[in-house]
């Protein structure tokens, strides 16, 4: 919607007033907030302020809408007027013509009459005059016109007719032929104030009842004799026919009195309205001037299931499909099919398709075309979208680096790229609904439609190729809004034509970029930062050889990191690209030590990162718990240790003397471990009791024989010397 300009008419939604509010714009102050407007159904009305918040709000909020029809429009195209009414309208003129001017200060009330009565001609006529040609010019939409005698209002033109002497108006119902009695009855204003209340609680409320409904609602409540108690529920007694008023009463007076636009947007709401109830008066090919003005594109859902290229006896849903279109000439320029939901991805595929060679792309599906047959391979000057995958930060790209604009179109509003919506519905009803595995109204008892999927992707898509050269070379279109020249030159309203006649007699809009150019402009973006551990971007880090070459990440450790931009593909994360100043691309690869994530989409990786941080906070909980017990575990130790030692001191002992046994201290604990520790793999062995009671007897005066071996004895004397050695003692 436009700005709020002056002769605009704002009709406030207000269910409760008999007649709408319908104010039209007098004056706006050009550099501020105030807003002048008056009542244009109100006899007495005079202008008021209101401000350009208030009126803004309330077309956001929609409780007010603008008016697309002025009641006085007429005034504007009247030719045959009389002369006598021309003089009347001059003369009343003549009386306001010098106040009118006067802006803003005729439409404050305290300065409106000192400027009456100071103008030389209107202070002739009476104050009551003078304001009633006033009323008349601002409700009439400020021209002369407006000022003309209404004349033609005498009489009763579109007026209710009176009730005389009981007797029905209108036509009379035909069961009058065997029952004079069941004449009807007139709907009178008590009848009239019931309609009000029916259409107001029964068919513009939230319920949404048909107006059928909200007429058999009516009867039921306010047109019954009385309940009666059955089961409990109290039943409306009805009332007999003849003494209601009929559904065609009832929709009569509902068209009289309801503004329909009104109806429809406080029954339905405002988007409802322009999407499925607004007059269709403009046409999207009238937008573009030639091929490649616009671009529309879109995506869906196909409604058939198909099955893997691997295993075709797997069945792997229905694919999205994308379809860009050339504006002007309605030629299908691009698509795209996958598994993607509907996406920057996605729609990149799209846009890069609709650049792209076609005579290569439809060889890859075994399909051999001319140039000629579909020749479109160039960017737009422009491109119209969808809300969703359209409305971001890529698409701001476009503009950057292609200078292509992107305009998305309001939410729930199809309609306005109506083309490339009409070009699903034709793929589904020449194509689609005929291959197995299409989607389709299943009854009762029947298979199941999915089960009979049969076509790979692929196969799929060459069937979509084959349906759009044959669109794009045989499709004509009855309904082709053909210019003047176009209608010259005997242009046909096939796509193929209308794209070669533009070619040569509308050319300027369509631009040609480089396939790898595109590409990257196509691509998303994001910040990548350079540290000693490698270029950082997204949770991973990468390498490359100009970076080894220029020695980055020494640099890094040395004076600090800094930030790049980088263009990535978000299937393939094994790689990005560095934008260096110069513009050229600087391809980076996975360090090894992050390689475990190069089979894995992007959003998967960052689901991981996510994920593990939340392991790892929630895992901290646990850490500082089990923390906490091994130090109540030590110092419970450490104090039952404590008081052991203590109480198995001697306090007669000095210090230094217990630091000086130190190594024999050592020596013996060493031996007790030892022995302790020792490995006994004999199967049987006596018992130590046994083995205390054996006693060994010498002869007297004879010492028992050395029987150590000389390299056992050699090894105990070097572990004693290195104990010595870890003792501090001097002997080596």
């Amino acid at each position: 919607m436009g700005g709020i300009v002056v002769n605009m008419i704002v009709e406030w939604l207000d269910l409760d007033d008999e007649m709408p509010l319908q104010e039209r714009v007098l004056w706006v102050e050009p550099c501020g907030d105030a807003v002048f407007m008056i009542d244009i159904n109100d006899v007495a009305s005079l202008p008021i302020l209101r401000t350009r918040l208030e009126i803004e709000t309330a077309f956001r909020d929609e409780i007010a809408i603008r008016l697309t029809i002025d009641p006085f429009s007429r005034l504007v195209a009247m030719v045959d007027i009389s002369a006598r009414h021309l003089e009347i309208r001059d003369r009343n003129w003549e009386k306001i013509s010098g106040l009118v001017v006067q802006e803003p200060e005729i439409y404050y009330e305290e300065r409106r009459k000192r400027l009456i009565l100071t103008d030389p001609i209107a202070s002739k006529a009476s104050v009551d005059m003078v304001y009633s040609y006033l009323r008349r010019y601002w409700k009439r939409g400020m021209i002369k016109n407006a000022l003309l005698p209404d004349y033609g209002n005498c009489g009763a033109p579109g007026k209710e007719r009176g009730i005389r002497n009981d007797r029905k108006r209108g036509r009379k119902p035909k069961v009058i032929a065997v029952a004079p009695e069941m004449v009807g009855v007139n709907v009178d204003e008590d009848i009239k104030r019931i309609f009000k209340i029916a259409f107001k609680r029964y068919y513009h409320s939230n319920q949404k009842n048909p107006l059928k409904r909200a007429y058999n609602l009516m009867i039921e409540n306010h047109f019954n004799h009385g309940y009666r108690l059955q089961d409990g529920v109290n039943i409306p007694i009805p009332a007999p026919a003849h003494l209601v008023p009929t559904f065609g009463q009832f929709t009569y007076w509902y068209h009289l009195q309801t503004n329909l636009i009104h109806a429809i947007v406080s029954r339905e709401g405002r988007r409802a309205y322009e999407l499925k109830h607004r007059p269709v008066l403009g046409s999207s090919t009238t937008m573009a001037f030639g091929p490649g003005s616009i671009y529309q594109i879109d995506a869906t859902i196909a409604d058939i299931y198909l099955v893997s290229e691997i295993d075709r006896s797997r069945i792997i849903g229905r694919p999205v499909l994308y379809f860009c279109m050339d504006a002007m000439s309605r030629l299908c320029v691009g698509l795209y099919v996958g598994l993607e939901g509907p996406s920057w991805l996605t729609g990149m595929m799209a846009l890069a398709n609709a650049t792209s060679d076609k005579v290569a792309f439809c060889a890859e599906y075994d399909i051999s075309i001319s140039a000629d047959d579909w020749p479109s391979c160039y960017l737009p000057e422009k491109i119209t979208g969808d809300r969703g995958e359209f409305i971001s930060i890529p698409s701001d790209q476009l503009v950057a680096d292609l200078n292509i604009p992107f305009a998305n179109c309001a939410p729930y509003r199809g309609d306005l790229k109506g083309i490339v919506e009409q070009s699903f519905r034709r793929a589904n009803n020449t194509s689609i609904k005929w291959i197995p595995g299409a989607v389709r109204k299943r009854e009762q008892g029947e298979p199941d439609y999915r089960l009979d999927a049969t076509m790979t992707m692929k196969e799929f898509t060459s069937i979509l190729i084959l349906m759009v050269i044959e669109y794009n070379l045989f499709h004509r279109m009855d309904d082709y809004p053909l210019s003047e020249d176009m209608l010259r030159d005997g242009v046909e309203p096939v796509p193929i034509d209308l794209w070669n006649w533009g070619i040569v007699n509308r050319t300027g809009h369509l631009r040609e970029r480089s396939p790898d150019m595109v590409k990257l402009a196509l691509l998303p973006r994001d910040t990548a930062t350079v540290t000693l551990k490698g270029i950082r971007f997204k949770g991973m880090f990468y390498s490359c050889e100009l970076a080894i070459r220029e020695q980055w990440f020494v640099k890094a450790r040395h004076s600090g990191v800094w930030t790049m931009v980088a263009s990535y593909d978000p299937r393939k994360p094994e790689v990005i690209y560095l934008i260096l100043e110069s513009g050229r691309l600087e391809p980076c690869q996975l360090l090894p030590r992050d390689e475990r994530f190069k089979n894995f989409r992007v959003e998967e990786i960052l689901e991981y990162q996510e994920v593990n941080k939340q392991k790892s906070a929630l895992h901290k909980s646990r850490r500082i718990g089990s923390s906490g017990e091994l130090n109540a575990f030590v110092d419970d130790r450490v104090a039952k240790a404590t008081e052991l030692t203590a109480a198995a001191l001697d306090r007669s002992m000095s210090d230094q003397k217990r630091i000086s046994g130190i190594r024999q201290n050592r020596k013996d604990e060493k031996g007790r471990i030892r022995s302790e520790e020792a490995w006994d793999l004999r199967p049987e062995r006596p018992s130590d009791q046994q083995q205390r009671g054996e006693v060994v007897t010498f002869p007297e005066g004879r010492e028992p024989e050395e029987t150590e071996p000389l390299g056992v004895a050699r090894k105990r004397k070097y572990l004693e010397a290195i104990e010595r050695s870890e003792l501090g003692g001097e002997d080596k």
